[in-house]
């Protein structure tokens, strides 16, 4: 099994993730960083309510989002096969400069701020989709909740303990995902602007954990 599959570095990405929520809606003006959908809902509601302002700040979020994707994927195409460095690891150290330039913007410009998060979740969720073989979604959570349930079931239905290993996985890592956005909105009132840096120190550590778990 590959480092980035692990559920100890996959809990690291969610409690980030969850924190990166926090932030965005508790520090940058009520967006999302992570949840698209609810970005979508709050856009489209402003554009039909003649508030065009309102919803380009769902807005950009959401193009910035797709952006990341694209991105990530074309690192992954030309990194893919490089011995020096894993090209999640060139994710990883894109992702930690942009969001220490997000940690310094002022507020006077959240959805600069905003759009940068965005961008770095994109891409940590196109780049780690995997924890012990299952797919999974480290900056959001209606997908683990869907696999989680879906496993629950099965395993009731059919006793095998497969089944509960994988809902445990799950569940396990919306929990912490639930942590790191519970801290992140306390962090916030203590930390202001500059909480985002924790998701920094976090990206480091699992940059380290591949580097050594490689050797």
């Amino acid at each position: 099994m590959q480092t980035s599959d692990s559920f100890r570095l996959s809990a690291l990405l969610s409690f980030s993730g969850g924190l990166q929520d926090a932030y965005t809606y508790n520090m940058r003006d009520n967006v999302f960083a992570n949840a698209q959908t609810g970005n979508v809902v709050l856009m489209s509601q402003n554009f039909m309510q003649g508030n065009v302002m309102h919803a380009f700040q769902y807005m950009c979020p959401l193009l910035s989002f797709a952006i990341g994707i694209f991105v990530a994927e074309r690192i992954e195409y030309k990194y893919k096969n490089t011995e020096k460095i894993h090209w999640r690891q060139i994710i990883l150290l894109i992702e930690m400069i942009a969001l220490i330039i997000v940690g310094i913007l002022p507020g006077q410009i959240n959805m600069i701020a905003n759009m940068i998060v965005s961008f770095s979740c994109a891409m940590q969720v196109q780049t780690f989709r995997k924890v012990h073989g299952y797919g999974y979604a480290s900056t959001m959570c209606i997908g683990n909740l869907r696999s989680g349930t879906e496993s629950l079931s099965r395993y009731i239905r059919d006793k095998d303990k497969a089944y509960l290993y994988k809902t445990l996985h799950f569940f396990g890592i919306i929990l912490i995902f639930a942590i790191g956005a519970g801290l992140g909105g306390i962090l916030s009132g203590v930390l202001g602007l500059r909480t985002i840096w924790i998701s920094v120190v976090i990206m480091l550590l699992v940059i380290v954990m591949m580097i050594k778990e490689a050797r």
